[in-house]
């Protein structure tokens, strides 16, 4: 190998060669302290713990941190978890591969293909010739109109970045119409509100975020709990779906005043006739998410409901998506990242970490019976900390094996502790938490600072002001 081609081979993990040689790149110093902090916790469980989970807790840590720093692919962490857990034989295949095993992965398969299908048939641009053709009058009309179809784009299409892809050009265009500036405060706050608005509220429906899909996938792996989506949806979609999208709202018009400018009368751009593919596909998501919201009636799973239509999505006649859907448009990454760290959830309940850690903090934590506000107050704040510290989808990953033991020592339900999880995965502290919204600064072309700020004031409010009123209405459903 040349000079030339092994630089380039050591540059790609994060080696530079200017003055001095070899020195060490940001994401190289990033990995260095990530395989220091699972050194610590190898050595931490050793000392506090016992030695069996040294191991784990390192390998859980590295790909904690992995994830949460995103110096690697997701894919790249999730297959390495995989070949060091099999080489090792810290667990038994079937713990570490169990990811696969889940309706979650193959809800997710499912809504890969949904999502595939309906870029194919152009579905989305259908849906934003229709939104500007609605009757916009007032800033606040308009913004709460451009929520609320967010909110709902969040029933049809699985995937958050998905989504926010499909609503930034719609969004975008449309206040160009109306006509707010490219540095308006109008044009920021119209786009920031979609975007928050399909993405918050979403983790209160069950397919429409990765943190939702991998507790209730883990859920079902380490305690055979199955969630129904209508149950799901009536537990959080009141106060952290409905109540968090007039949140939102209020927050724009607080962070982004303005007004609707006096050449802001609409050009609806020309109808077009909906196609039959279209039509087909809009019959197809309309029976799935009926199916959906009535699984508590008929028993079957979502993820099965999804794959029948990812199925009929997959018919070649039908012409609902590429020839080449399955090897070109679907984002295998995100499969492997799902089954990853369900799998490491695993691990980690396997092993039984989740139960020495809530053994350890059991003084300081002092969960009783007694007290179950106070419980379910430590419980959300527990899992609000791993998520800051790890990523949305740590929070599952990490909290999920220890709910058992939780739910022991507060004298919950495994099934409300598990819930407690949600308060906090869907309440993001910064943007670098959350993949999506970093897409949304990205490709919206939005002042990070202002976005930073909004973040900051909807996880305050949430915090404050709705987890207690969540709490107040799992109280009036019998929850706690």
């Amino acid at each position: 190998m040349s000079k030339k081609a092994q630089q380039a081979s050591l540059s790609s993990v994060g080696f530079s060669f200017g003055k001095p040689y070899l020195a060490f790149s940001a994401k190289a110093w990033k990995i260095l302290v990530i395989f220091m902090l699972g050194l610590l916790a190898w050595i931490g469980a050793d000392r506090y713990l016992t030695p069996e989970l040294a191991p784990v807790a390192a390998i859980a840590v590295v790909c904690l941190g992995f994830w949460a720093s995103a110096v690697m692919p997701e894919y790249w962490t999730a297959l390495a978890f995989f070949l060091v857990a099999m080489i090792t034989q810290i667990a038994p295949p079937e713990t570490v591969f169990s990811g696969f095993e889940t309706s979650t992965f193959w809800l997710l398969f499912a809504g890969l293909v949904l999502g595939a299908a309906i870029k194919f048939t152009e579905l989305d641009n259908q849906v934003a010739r229709l939104l500007t053709r609605l009757p916009f009058q007032t800033y606040a009309g308009t913004l709460a109109g451009i929520v609320a179809g967010s909110v709902a784009l969040a029933f049809l299409v699985p995937s958050s970045i998905g989504r926010i892809m499909i609503l930034l050009p719609v969004i975008s265009t449309l206040a160009a119409q109306l006509g707010f500036g490219t540095q308006s405060n109008g044009r920021t706050g119209l786009l920031v509100a979609a975007c928050f608005a399909t993405f918050a509220p979403a983790f209160t429906i069950l397919p429409a975020n990765a943190p939702n899909m991998i507790l209730v996938g883990m859920s079902e792996a380490q305690y055979g709990l199955e969630f129904s989506y209508f149950d799901y949806l009536l537990l959080h979609f009141p106060v952290l779906g409905l109540v968090k999208s007039g949140v939102i709202i209020g927050l724009t018009l607080l962070f982004f005043p303005d007004h609707m400018p006096a050449r802001g009368d609409v050009t609806p751009q020309t109808p077009e006739p909906v196609s039959r593919a279209q039509a087909l596909l809009i019959a197809i998501l309309a029976l799935c998410l009926i199916l959906w919201l009535m699984d508590a009636w008929h028993g079957i799973s979502p993820a099965w409901i999804g794959l029948a239509a990812a199925l009929v999505c997959l018919w070649p006649s039908l012409k609902l998506t590429s020839p080449k859907c399955i090897n070109q448009d679907l984002s295998y990454g995100a499969l492997l990242f799902v089954a990853g760290i369900m799998g490491l959830g695993a691990l980690i309940g396997h092993a039984g970490l989740g139960e020495a850690l809530v053994a350890a903090a059991s003084d300081w934590i002092n969960l009783s019976p007694q007290t179950p506000v106070w419980n379910l107050s430590v419980l959300t704040g527990m899992s609000t900390l791993v998520a800051m510290a790890t990523s949305l989808p740590g929070v599952p990953a990490v909290m999920t094996p220890m709910a058992g033991d939780l739910a022991q020592a507060s004298g919950l339900t495994v099934t409300t502790v598990l819930m407690t999880q949600v308060l906090a995965f869907s309440n993001v502290f910064l943007p670098f938490q959350a993949p999506p919204l970093v897409v949304a600064i990205q490709a919206g072309n939005l002042r990070a600072g202002a976005v930073i700020r909004f973040c900051l004031a909807l996880f305050a409010i949430s915090l404050c002001l709705l987890v207690p009123l969540d709490f107040l209405w799992w109280a009036l459903l019998g929850q706690i």
